[in-house]
């Protein structure tokens, strides 16, 4: 009966019996990923502004960004560490969120920039007409139009980001690869724990896709009228 428990594909029981700590688990991983799209808006917003009033740095800042986009994680979490430290959670923590915020920007400020400039001429020059000074002009006319793109991006780093948060487990944090380490670690007779932190990674990701996704089509109505 032992045997065949601990040789069984999935344990529910074990789930029953941890079901806060994979709400908290779950909770940590949120924060995790909203802290790195938050800070990660804000740094490729600014970039943006820089390569749309200086088209010649956009070449340099995708060379940037798409470098930092292409070293794999633990080889960030290698590089940081030394540079932060991991001996206390914050230390941690900080690690983390500068590996994950590092593979939101190229592809925020990529979408970012290519919305804006898709915005058509003619748009421009009748705001320009109606009196719109350069900032008021992005801000309350190309932005808006922009939007689709914008969101467009924001989905795919959040769900880039949501996959890249499970390797965070490495260096202690919560999050849901705590339970697919853990289960690694303790022994592979016994993959609930690794089920739960895949499944629930995995579906987090859909989740929150679907919701941005519903997001952007309400904030863009025109741009699914457009579309049909």
């Amino acid at each position: 009966m032992i045997l065949a428990q601990e040789t069984a594909l999935f344990d529910w029981e074990w789930v029953g019996r941890n079901l806060d700590s994979i709400w908290e688990r779950t909770l940590e991983h949120l924060a995790l990923t909203g802290v790195a799209l938050a800070v990660g808006i804000v740094i490729a917003t600014g970039l943006s502004a820089v390569a749309l009033r200086r088209p010649r740095s956009y070449t340099t800042i995708t060379a940037a960004t798409g470098l930092l986009y292409t070293i794999p994680s633990l080889a960030v979490f290698a590089l940081v560490a030394p540079l932060v430290g991991i001996g206390t959670s914050t230390q941690r923590f900080i690690t983390a969120e500068i590996a994950l915020i590092s593979y939101t920007l190229l592809i925020l400020t990529r979408n970012i920039v290519t919305g804006i400039n898709g915005v058509p001429a003619g748009v421009r020059e009748a705001a320009t007409g109606m009196g719109y000074r350069d900032g008021e002009r992005v801000r309350q006319i190309e932005l808006p139009l922009a939007l689709p793109a914008v969101m467009a991006g924001i989905r795919i780093a959040t769900v880039t980001v949501i996959g890249l948060v499970t390797v965070t487990a490495l260096l202690g944090l919560g999050g849901l690869g705590f339970f697919i380490l853990d289960g690694l670690r303790r022994s592979i007779i016994f993959p609930t724990e690794i089920v739960v932190g895949v499944a629930l990674s995995v579906s987090l990701a859909a989740l929150i896709d679907i919701s941005l996704l519903g997001l952007g089509r309400v904030l863009t109505p025109w741009a699914q009228d457009r579309g049909t």
